[in-house]
């Protein structure tokens, strides 16, 4: 890492010119928020005339379509360049700059992943009642180039939605109450996205002990989740109260017990052949597999395979054959007796895993 940009800190200044400083393929993820250029045109008023906290802000304002472009492509060009190839890179933003933003990144040579769509669950309503409620933003997923080999923790995400597979639509509220950052009991930041999307995002597409990038801290949401779930940590901002404000907030932010952190229902079992159990002794030819409520009973002959009623085949197929199915796994299906109970034969598996450094 650069000398002057060390990790799990929040650096102030541009964030083109920081990214300059780092090293090729150092970043593992990055999450990017970048100004939106929203073209908004004189205030905004509720129908009981009072005014609406829009985003107005001057690091929102660009003189025009081809100056935000521009920006656009530096900041991309250089987080294509730091992002290693294992990585994978998420920008978020509205319909007023992320079909720009989508552009881009494919020119670069950035491999698109996924667009996820953020829905509100409590959005701000649209006052002038002149078009629909504008209730989500999009999120692109993607990758260094298309052959990069990313960080998906698809099991994780399918157990974290109750055993379904996570969809592209993610309903989450905006950021309100005490997790919003507040200054004489006004947020402090316009744009301040909300700890469960960060969270989800860091969770499902990178590890523990990765480096998270964030371009565009603000009020430091990606850094503060990215600790919590013991992740390291760079964020550039150029407003410095923003980097007050993230300094603090990320000192208070405490991690998650590492052992907590383990992608457990991640790992997969070895791919371990029946036979090999044969071939080591835990399981000798001559000897009875049992189904588990003892009704079938198949021989192991020498070769691995199974004598069932006449029939031979692997544990998979006569599984399948004893019960009734059209397939079976036999790792789940079938038991050995030892000491007159009955083992799985999956359990010996993990045994000769365990026990020959598989």
């Amino acid at each position: 890492m650069s000398a002057t940009i060390k990790i799990n800190e929040i650096h102030h200044g541009d964030s083109v010119e920081l990214l300059k400083q780092l090293p090729e393929n150092s970043a593992d993820l990055i999450f990017a928020d970048p100004p939106y250029n929203l073209q908004l045109k004189g205030d905004l008023f509720r129908p009981d005339q009072s005014k609406v906290s829009a985003v107005n802000d001057h690091w929102d304002k660009f003189g025009s379509f081809r100056s935000y472009d521009e920006f656009t492509e530096a900041w991309l060009q250089e987080c294509h360049r730091v992002l290693k190839n294992t990585g994978s890179i998420w920008v978020i933003g509205t319909y007023h700059n992320i079909f720009r933003v989508g552009t881009i990144l494919q020119n670069l040579g950035f491999w698109i992943l996924n667009d996820i769509i953020w829905i509100k669950t409590n959005p701000m309503p649209n006052f002038r009642g002149t078009r629909f409620n504008n209730a989500h933003e999009t999120l692109i997923w993607a990758t260094k180039s298309k052959t990069s080999k990313y960080t998906f923790h698809y099991r994780t995400m399918k157990g974290f939605n109750d055993d379904l597979q996570m969809r592209s639509d993610w309903l989450i509220p905006i950021c309100s109450g005490a997790e919003r950052v507040k200054e004489n009991g006004q947020r402090a930041h316009s744009t301040q996205k909300p700890e469960e999307l960060l969270y989800r995002l860091i969770l499902a597409s990178s590890n523990p002990g990765d480096l998270v990038l964030d371009p565009f801290t603000g009020t430091g949401t990606a850094a503060a989740v990215a600790k919590r779930l013991g992740r390291n940590f760079i964020g550039f901002e150029r407003e410095k109260n923003y980097v007050r404000l993230a300094r603090e907030r990320v000192k208070k932010t405490e991690q998650i017990s590492s052992p907590l952190l383990e992608y457990r229902t991640e790992r997969r079992k070895a791919r371990v052949a029946f036979g090999s159990l044969v071939e080591k002794g835990y399981i000798k030819p001559g000897e009875y597999l049992w189904s588990k409520d003892w009704k079938h009973m198949a021989e192991v002959q020498a070769d691995a395979s199974l004598l069932y009623n006449g029939k031979a085949g692997s544990i998979h197929l006569i599984g399948a054959t004893a019960s009734g199915t059209e397939k079976r796994n036999g790792w789940d299906f079938w038991f050995v007796k030892r000491n007159a109970q009955l083992i799985s034969i999956d359990d010996l598996r993990q045994d000769y895993c365990r026990e020959n450094g598989v």
